[in-house]
């Protein structure tokens, strides 16, 4: 099994951020490679568009208000992985109340693709999603 993470801090309260980024149809409010969410079954299904109009299907599979994360599994997408699961986190910055630590990791089997050709599409798209977090919340 293959993985990846990447954190970003960004110029926000650890609850700021999570009232943005903590929906899980709340995609296409901070992340511009997902302009279309809609729930589903009651809203532990996400149904994304990309920008070039590929569908991908997520299901909700922990969640935590009070630790600020949670995580998903992909049940359809354009990429070349099985098992995908990932996590999105929300860390305090200690001594800090006006910064927070966004953390984007996730797991999975390659499926047509090499081990490294799928950590680095998967770090590519959580370090492009985290700058744009960090834009949103700067502007």
């Amino acid at each position: 099994m293959a993985s990846t993470s990447v954190s970003r801090v960004v110029p926000a309260s650890p609850q700021k951020v999570w009232n943005l980024i903590g929906g899980f149809d709340a995609l296409p409010d901070w992340l511009p490679y997902i302009p279309e969410s809609t729930a589903l079954e009651g809203g532990r299904v996400r149904r994304l568009t990309n920008p070039d109009g590929d569908v991908i299907i997520e299901r909700l599979v922990a969640f935590s208000e009070a630790e600020r994360h949670y995580s998903y599994a992909i049940i359809e997408a354009p990429f070349p992985v099985d098992g995908y699961v990932s996590t999105l986190r929300v860390h305090t910055v200690p001594g800090r109340d006006d910064l927070a630590e966004v953390q984007w990791s996730g797991r999975f089997h390659p499926k047509g693709a090499t081990e490294q050709e799928v950590v680095d599409l998967f770090t590519g798209i959580y370090a492009d999603g985290l700058d744009a977090l960090h834009k949103t919340l700067a502007a």
